[in-house]
């Protein structure tokens, strides 16, 4: 299927997704379903149409919220947990080794982009922002963990209906 009309057609539908559940839920604070999103579609679509769908999300992020430098951390962290959802999910056995990859990225969210804001003002501003953001992390950590829990296995199974009806095509 690469670089072939369904592809191309997977990816934007995939990206439209992301980016509307995201604006969806963008009025509380740390509480998404993009990192759900980006692990359901790695296990269900492949690693490379997933892959194009985190780049596509986050160039669109520019004409949502503008450019800063977490825009940088965007186009790291989204494909680091895509692939990490693609080399794990054959040792994960149900929804909830999902639902703590989730959990843990969620939690590890903040200081991740502590590191790439300490890249450009230092380190100490560094640390200061990581830990003025830790309970946001908390909740982020949480709360992907019970979306996860409670979203991933009724959506998989849809998903995978989808893709067995002929409506979607599996990716690489």
């Amino acid at each position: 299927m690469r670089n072939s009309v369904k592809e191309i057609a997977l990816i934007g539908l995939l990206s439209a997704t992301i980016t509307a559940a995201k604006f969806a839920l963008s009025f509380i604070p740390n509480i998404e379903v993009v990192t759900l999103l980006f692990i359901l579609y790695t296990t269900v679509f492949g690693l490379r149409p997933t892959l194009f769908a985190s780049l596509i999300f986050s160039t669109t992020e520019i004409l949502i919220y503008g450019f800063s430098t977490w825009l940088i951390g965007y186009y790291i962290i989204w494909p680091v947990l895509i692939l990490l959802t693609h080399f794990l999910q054959y040792r994960i056995k149900s929804e909830y080794g999902f639902a703590f990859l989730g959990g843990l990225f969620g939690l590890l969210f903040g200081l991740f982009f502590a590191l790439v804001e300490s890249c450009f003002y230092g380190i100490f501003y560094g640390i200061s922002y990581w830990i003025k953001g830790i309970p946001f992390d908390i909740i982020h950590g949480v709360s992907n963990f019970i979306i996860i829990l409670s979203l991933y296995k009724p959506l998989r199974n849809m998903l995978d209906n989808f893709v067995k009806s002929g409506f979607l095509k599996k990716g690489s």
